[in-house]
């Protein structure tokens, strides 16, 4: 199906109307998987015409996205990743752990940028950085794009790094993300140290549900210090 290519659109409106003059591109990876990190690509592009083909790495088939971001690799600016562990998925809620691997990845730059293109809706980075937010930033925006598709390589990698001593888990197949060759692993042999067992699909799991924890909110926590609360954590 044809698409547009990315634009430098709202890089060039960033510049224009807040004075920006180093404008990073931000997207994530691994937000909806079962087991792994969530990873934060930040790169800073320019405002150089971009590879041909880059757009949202979802829309691109696994050999085209490698060979994308080697390509990418070069052509870019500047670039950095982040991640936040499953450890800190489970401590933190995602958006806390979003926010942790996005500052990781963007004070990894050699540079610091004067404003962040953040895919989507929802600004989870907030103060002290300069944000625009952009739905399907990752198919409209150069910096974006160029995130999304480092991010994504660089996540599936580390996946496949994971699975070797996992095998029954397919993590080179489907990167941690729900799948059912993935449930029946989970199913037969229980979480591995990779697993966000904060998460439901660990109720779904009889056998393992005495592993799954429980994130104790801030909220929760004052309510229980204050003796407010009937049961323990």
């Amino acid at each position: 199906m044809p698409y547009e290519p990315p634009t430098h659109t709202v890089e060039r409106s960033l510049r224009a109307t807040t004075g920006a003059k180093i404008v990073a591109g931000v997207d994530e990876v691994g937000r909806g998987a079962w087991a792994g990190p969530v990873s934060v690509c930040a790169a800073v592009t320019g405002l150089r015409r971009p590879p041909a083909g880059l757009t949202d790495s979802k829309l691109l088939t696994p050999k085209r996205r490698t060979d994308l971001a080697e390509v990418l690799g070069d052509w870019v600016t500047a670039y950095a990743l982040g991640h936040s562990s499953p450890e800190e998925i489970d401590a933190l809620g995602m958006t806390a752990a979003l926010r942790l691997a996005a500052v990781r990845a963007l004070e990894a730059l050699p540079v610091r940028p004067d404003a962040v293109i953040l895919d989507g809706k929802h600004d989870y980075l907030g103060t002290p950085w300069r944000v625009r937010t952009v739905i399907k930033g990752d198919q409209s925006c150069v910096a974006v794009a160029a995130a999304s598709v480092l991010a994504k390589v660089r996540r599936d990698a580390m996946m496949a790094e994971l699975g070797v001593d996992h095998a029954q888990f397919d993590f080179a197949g489907n990167a941690g993300y729900p799948s059912p060759t993935h449930r029946t692993a989970l199913e037969e042999y229980g979480p591995t140290p990779y697993h966000r067992v904060s998460w439901s699909y660990m109720d779904a799991l009889p056998r393992w549900r005495h592993l799954k924890k429980v994130r104790v909110t801030p909220e929760a926590a004052a309510l229980k210090a204050g003796g407010q609360l009937g049961f323990d954590f």
